[in-house]
């Protein structure tokens, strides 16, 4: 069975945050709460971690997945980010975004897009996930947590630990959350374009 840790939501226990590190820098998947719902994550470039993944969501190759950052600092060392797309993503981070861009050579081949050469990149708002951000000094690989055949980010912890309390090693008891998944902007190309709609105001970026 997974470890199960209940964090306060405003003011994490550094003892757990530094336990759940250890755990990620030990090969381990995790279950953490965001401000868009329950993610899996674990360390950048762990392959055998980024597999497991992909088996408890039955995903394919082409799956993008998400590096979570602290701050814009981290966004800027893995994607090449002009001006005016920094002043956007400054104005609205931390918060229920994910952001698309061409990858920098500093992103693992096997997280990109493989197609595009893109990645996705968040800041979350989310206290537990910053304090975790913060220890693990470096972005964390997510993924939303929606299980095969849902179409709803997974909110219920308890209940999370009843349907793979044996596929992780970890799981964050952040409260039970919403279940609006981030809003989607693609910078790739010239103009951003909002990709999904979901718990961030999307109209700051048409």
């Amino acid at each position: 069975m997974s470890q199960y840790f209940t964090l306060h939501p405003e003011n994490p226990q550094p003892r757990l945050i530094n336990q759940a590190v250890a755990l990620l820098r030990d090969g381990g998947v995790l279950i953490y709460p965001t401000d868009s719902g329950y993610a899996l994550g674990c360390q950048v470039g762990d392959k055998s971690a980024m597999e497991r993944i992909c088996r408890i969501r039955q995903l394919g190759q082409d799956h993008n997945f998400t590096l979570l950052c602290k701050d814009l600092a981290e966004i800027s060392h893995f994607a090449r980010v002009d001006n005016q797309a920094f002043r956007l993503i400054k104005n609205n981070t931390p918060g229920p975004y994910t952001f698309i861009f061409k990858a920098t050579k500093e992103v693992p081949r096997r997280v990109l897009n493989e197609k595009k050469k893109t990645i996705g990149l968040r800041v979350p708002g989310d206290r537990i996930t910053l304090a975790l951000l913060e220890a693990l000094g470096e972005p964390m690989m997510s993924t939303s947590l929606i299980l095969p055949g849902a179409e709803v980010t997974e909110s219920d912890p308890e209940a999370i630990r009843d349907h793979l309390g044996k596929l992780v090693d970890l799981i964050i008891d952040g409260g039970n959350l919403g279940e609006q998944p981030t809003t989607v902007v693609d910078f790739s190309d010239e103009t951003p374009v909002v990709v999904r709609r979901g718990a961030g105001d999307p109209s700051r970026f048409e």
